[in-house]
């Protein structure tokens, strides 16, 4: 009865609105596997919004350029190995794992590096003033354009032609859904790092100290901790995270770089991370998950151009009930 009536509505809608169960439940478990692979992204992005506001209640919006410094680091790193567009070279297993670990780790440094440029340059001196929440914001804004056209200046406005080093095939199926192998290595390494990123917040000397600035910085500082070099140390690691998320974005998209590619991605994780519960670690990575597996499913039951209207709109739903996200619990307050 319920694939009947999706099936109706969906001829009867025309141009608006699909609503087409059918093709939901056909795709259901390649949306799923899809959208983990996309929500691995999303997370990793989502980590570097939650650890600054943790820290500083700042919405850092330039974090969506600071990601797509490392996609062009990653590119260059490509084409820098003999690299070109066109057909994916056939690699053994030993060269694909070393230029992927290359391209990760130049990913990583780039991004890290314009992370801590940022704080540096853009909310350091904000911060010796006193400046208030709005300013930090306006700047916040600002610097995204400000890198935003550093980035059209130098390489204009065209997408760099799209590099692979792994041709995607199947490795194995999922209730009929194919499971390729970019899909795995995007997915588990994505997991390993997010792991990491929450051992090293609740195990390490840092991470203790920023878990301290984050619940109270004034006392933290009493303590002796050092506030400016702990949010060096969160710039960084969200920079970091990024140039992760940058090699998987490169794998995954089809696409080539360009300068407006941090854009939507970094609006998706942002509203990742406050769906999870923003500055909450753990929160993010279900908020990236959750995203993109359900955006997967709405493209299949409304249509492919309402993909991104679904994540929004999920955003809006999930804070009607619970306005502070799904776990809702601060870096400073987490349990550990």
């Amino acid at each position: 009865m319920i694939q009947q009536l999706g099936t109706v509505l969906a001829q009867d809608s025309g141009s608006g609105i699909g609503f087409n169960v059918d093709l939901l439940l056909e795709n259901f478990w390649a949306n799923t596997v899809d959208g983990l692979s996309y929500g691995s992204i999303y997370a990793l992005m989502a980590l570097g919004y939650t650890l600054v506001y943790g820290v500083l209640r700042l919405i850092n919006f330039a974090h969506s350029e600071v990601f797509i410094a490392g996609a062009f680091g990653i590119w260059f790193t490509f084409d820098a190995l003999g690299f070109k567009p066109g057909p994916t070279p056939s690699l053994g297993t030993g060269e694909i794992i070393a230029t992927l670990v290359l391209a990760i780790g130049v990913g990583m440094i780039v991004s890290g590096a314009v992370a801590v440029i940022v704080e540096r340059v853009a909310y350091r001196p904000l911060r010796k003033r006193n400046a208030p929440s709005l300013v930090f914001l306006i700047t916040a804004i600002g610097a995204s354009f400000v890198l935003q056209q550093i980035f059209f200046v130098w390489r204009g406005g065209n997408a760099e032609g799209a590099i692979r080093i792994i041709r995607p095939t199947t490795q194995f199926e999922i209730f009929g859904a194919r499971v390729t192998n970019v899909q795995i290595i995007v997915f588990l390494a994505a997991l390993v790092l997010m792991f990491a990123a929450d051992t090293f917040i609740k195990r390490s000397r840092l991470g203790r100290g920023i878990r301290a600035v984050a619940q109270d910085p004034t006392t933290a500082t009493l303590m002796g901790v050092n506030r400016e070099r702990v949010i060096m140390v969160t710039f960084l690691i969200g920079g970091l995270l990024a140039g992760a998320a940058a090699l998987f974005y490169v794998m995954q998209i089809p696409s080539g770089v360009i300068y407006t590619g941090g854009f939507l991605l970094g609006l998706k994780a942002f509203t990742a991370a406050v769906l999870g519960g923003i500055g909450n670690l753990r929160g993010a990575v279900l908020g990236g998950l959750l995203l993109g597996v359900v955006e997967n499913y709405g493209q299949s039951l409304f249509g492919g151009q309402w993909r991104d209207v679904v994540a929004f709109v999920l955003l809006i739903v999930v804070l009607m009930f619970r306005p502070t996200g799904i776990l809702g619990e601060s870096l400073g307050k987490a349990r550990v």
